[in-house]
């Protein structure tokens, strides 16, 4: 049984539907890449986990438990976390209160100190910028901060959506190799991202998501090297 099992899943809103019997799997220490154009339902599947959207059918499971019986605010209590589009961060707060925010399951908030200093270890900029205000820092430095305070609840998943929107190149390869060193901490990762080429530099396997069909999946090589792939997202 994989960590996050993802079965035949269906979902719209009202008459329109988006997501067709998806599956899909991600288990501990895995990086797993989502890949699709905009509106392919990614992004609505990511809510169809974290409890945002219903379904029509299918399953959800995350390490045996239902997760469509859950609510939202179970999943942090779960492992869950929720990196969304855009970073989420608290941009009035501080780097340490956005971390400390983090922490906010009351099962955590006692591993404060030890995980803020993880974080600083792996993240020194944070550690030099902790008395900053969050949205005085540019773009990858607040995707570095929202991937540390997901770390702060000390998760087994981490759902990033898009990580690399609004970065430019060298940054975004700095934040890919930040991901990867998370998924070193056998944490699973599932990562929606346009970017195919980094995308797939970093994963183990991915999907690829057209029109709320997965249409093809496979090992990471596998796909970036599929001509049909390659095509579509590389022009190439």
């Amino acid at each position: 049984m994989s960590l996050l099992e993802i079965k035949n899943i269906s979902a719209g809103y009202g008459d329109l539907k988006v997501l067709f019997d998806v599956s899909m799997e991600v288990d501990s220490g895995e990086v797993v890449s989502l890949v699709g154009s905009n509106g392919a339902g990614k992004t609505t599947l990511l809510r169809i986990i974290c409890g945002l959207s219903p379904v029509t059918a299918g399953s959800i499971t995350f390490d045996g438990i239902d997760l469509l019986s859950k609510k939202t605010h179970n999943l942090a209590d779960l492992g869950i976390a929720h990196i969304p589009q855009g970073r989420g961060t608290l941009r009035r707060m501080t780097v340490k209160e956005n971390l400390t925010m983090g922490a906010y399951c009351r099962s955590k908030r006692k591993n404060i100190p030890k995980n803020l200093e993880y974080a600083y270890q792996l993240m020194p900029k944070l550690k030099q910028r902790q008395n900053q205000v969050a949205g005085s820092l540019s773009g990858g430095e607040q995707q570095m901060l929202a991937i540390a305070r997901a770390m702060m609840m000390e998760p087994r998943l981490i759902i990033m959506d898009e990580p690399s929107l609004g970065l430019a190149p060298i940054i975004t390869e700095e934040v890919f190799e930040l991901i990867s060193r998370v998924a070193e901490e056998k944490i699973g990762i599932l990562l929606v991202e346009q970017n195919l080429a980094q995308a797939l530099s970093i994963a183990s396997r991915g999907y690829v998501l057209e029109n709320g069909h997965i249409v093809l999946e496979g090992g990471a090589q596998e796909l970036f090297d599929n001509p049909s792939v390659r095509e579509a997202y590389l022009g190439i």
